[in-house]
């Protein structure tokens, strides 16, 4: 994985349509201009950003299947919508034209939410820095952490995403979840993200979610969480 790409999955703010504006600030810098979006069609899977055998709790075999089947069988995907719909006539039918938007908008998202969710593990799950301090003056330390866990928990057996963001409209802090990947907070960049559809852990813990969330925890590289925050402000001042 080049430099470029990992500093953009640590760092960057990255979101679905709705933060496509945040985005382009938050990436921003002296090499900026050099960067462009991948071309409809052409996008590739990123490498994990540690090794497989290196989490606590959670399996090699689990984060490789989880990272080669289902994250980039998304991208996968993604490429085929894009393609079909660039291919699209003018006269197409509605009907089909929605139904390729969904399609893209499901795809592109679960690709982005992966990304963030592989580039926040990794770590050792050891809290400190500016989002840290926050959380605990604005929330308390434990009772942010408690809702993340509870909202997870309400998602086990079942699909969706825990994300912790910063939203462009007021600059808050909210936890929210999807039971989609069509579903997002509006204008929410992503800081923290948990992926609590079960091929996340079901090799691993079978049915125990609450295991799984645990394990989550332990291996949060908080450098990483606590750098897209500090990205996100400052998108958040430039469009404020």
């Amino acid at each position: 994985m080049s430099m470029d790409r990992r500093e953009l999955l640590v760092h960057g703010v990255v979101g679905g349509a709705a933060l496509l504006a945040a985005q382009s600030i938050a990436t921003a810098g002296p090499d900026a201009k050099a960067k462009s979006s991948p071309k409809p069609g052409s996008h590739a899977p990123v490498s994990l950003p540690f090794k497989p055998a290196a989490l606590a709790g959670i399996s090699e075999k689990m984060i490789t299947s989880h990272h080669d089947k289902n994250y980039a069988g998304a991208v996968k995907n993604l490429n085929k919508v894009e393609t079909d719909l660039a291919a699209l006539k003018s006269d197409a039918p509605g009907y089909t034209v929605a139904g390729l938007r969904e399609k893209e908008l499901t795809y592109f998202n679960s690709m982005v939410l992966h990304e963030h969710y592989f580039a926040n593990l990794g770590g050792n799950g050891k809290r400190s820095g500016a989002l840290e301090t926050r959380l605990g003056s604005e929330l308390g330390a434990a009772v942010w952490e408690a809702q993340f866990r509870a909202t997870a928990g309400a998602l086990g057996g079942g699909s969706g995403w825990v994300v912790l963001a910063l939203t462009m409209h007021d600059g808050g802090l909210r936890i929210g979840q999807s039971t989609n990947h069509t579903q997002a907070l509006a204008s929410g960049a992503p800081l923290l993200v948990l992926d609590m559809y079960e091929h996340a852990y079901a090799i691993d813990y079978g049915a125990d979610h609450a295991t799984y969330i645990e394990a989550f925890f332990k291996n949060i590289a908080w450098d990483a969480v606590e750098a897209r925050y500090d990205r996100a402000l400052k998108a958040y001042a430039a469009l404020a």
